[in-house]
């Protein structure tokens, strides 16, 4: 998410939190979204870079954040069932 300011990475960060929940079927809350969306972001943006891809904008930026928190949440879910 190069080139956006710290507004765009909240903004984003939320969404793409709150798709993942919805796409993993969990419940969680605002300030949960966010985190999970701004490090699903840190995760999407290394997984999409050692893959070649270079997706720009709030778009690819949402796409990359929301497969990253997805990532994120499915390890974490592992973890949590041990």
């Amino acid at each position: 998410m190069g080139g956006m300011g710290w507004i765009a990475w909240i903004i984003i960060g939320i969404i793409a939190g709150w798709l993942a929940e919805q796409i993993m079927g969990r419940n969680h809350g605002l300030l949960t979204n966010l985190i999970v969306g701004v490090v699903g972001a840190l995760i999407g943006g290394f997984v999409a870079n050692a893959l070649g891809f270079t997706w720009g904008g709030w778009i690819g930026s949402t796409i990359v954040a929301t497969i990253g928190a997805i990532i994120l949440l499915f390890i974490l879910g592992l973890v949590k069932r041990r």
